[in-house]
């Protein structure tokens, strides 16, 4: 374990050598920077065994990987099964994208027929599409827009909760994207996700900082970041002939 140094909130990239294929490990920055931004110290601890964690964890990042790094990845993730579960059952924020996710999960199918055991730590598996997805994914979250590109040959059931309905794209393949169960966001969202959709960081920010007693102060900067991602967005969706928001 390693030795802590004083910081608002501590944030945590799970095997951000193996499971980073599409950058997804940056949303470990954005969550450190608009914690900063919002008057807040933020670190980021890379994890990529036990030795490596910190004492305290506020935050939990996970990316997504090849199928080639399948079996590897999820050996080094069954190391951490024991944190990780904490995290989950702790109300941790804990943020998987795509197979990062999918490891979490009973398991998972590939397209030659065979299969790779996840964690079982969240619910739900995810199964083989009829092809791979590459494209734009747009979702409706609660009334939130999540936008981002998706890249993935599996979707996803049996989760706890969906985190929306897709407006464009495939997602799950049942018309939701994701999953939610407690603190835990399960995405196919690339673009970052949070890079690209500020609010949803916010919003594991704020669960964050509010169990730490903490409170988090939008400044100009944030809102300056907010209006360039929103319109980032919009410039999505009226390609995607979808409404602006």
């Amino acid at each position: 374990m390693t030795v802590d140094h004083p910081a608002d909130l501590t944030i945590v990239s799970l095997l951000p050598r193996l499971l980073d294929t599409n950058g997804d490990a940056a949303n470990a920055r954005v969550l450190a920077q608009r914690a900063r931004w919002a008057g807040l110290s933020a670190r980021i601890v890379p994890v990529h065994a036990v030795a490596d964690l910190p004492e305290t964890v506020d935050l939990v990042v996970i990316g997504s990987g090849t199928d080639t790094d399948l079996v590897a990845a999820r050996d080094a993730l069954s190391t951490l099964a024991e944190p990780l579960r904490a995290w989950l059952t702790g109300g941790v924020p804990v943020l998987a994208v795509g197979t990062g996710w999918e490891l979490l999960s009973a398991g998972l199918n590939l397209p030659d027929g065979s299969s790779v055991d996840g964690l079982g730590l969240v619910p739900g598996r995810a199964g083989a599409l009829p092809a791979r997805v590459t494209d734009d994914l747009v979702v409706d979250a609660d009334g939130l827009r999540l936008l981002g590109f998706e890249n993935h040959l599996r979707g996803y059931a049996g989760a706890a909760a969906p985190l929306g309905t897709v407006d464009y794209g495939t997602g799950n393949g049942d018309g939701t994207e994701g999953a939610v169960d407690g603190s835990f966001i399960g995405t196919h969202l690339h673009g970052p996700v949070l890079a690209r959709n500020p609010q949803l960081a916010d919003r594991m920010l704020g669960t964050a900082a509010a169990a730490r007693g903490l409170t988090l102060t939008p400044t100009a900067q944030t809102e300056s970041v907010d209006g360039i991602a929103k319109a980032a967005r919009n410039q999505v969706a009226v390609r995607l002939s979808l409404t602006s928001e």
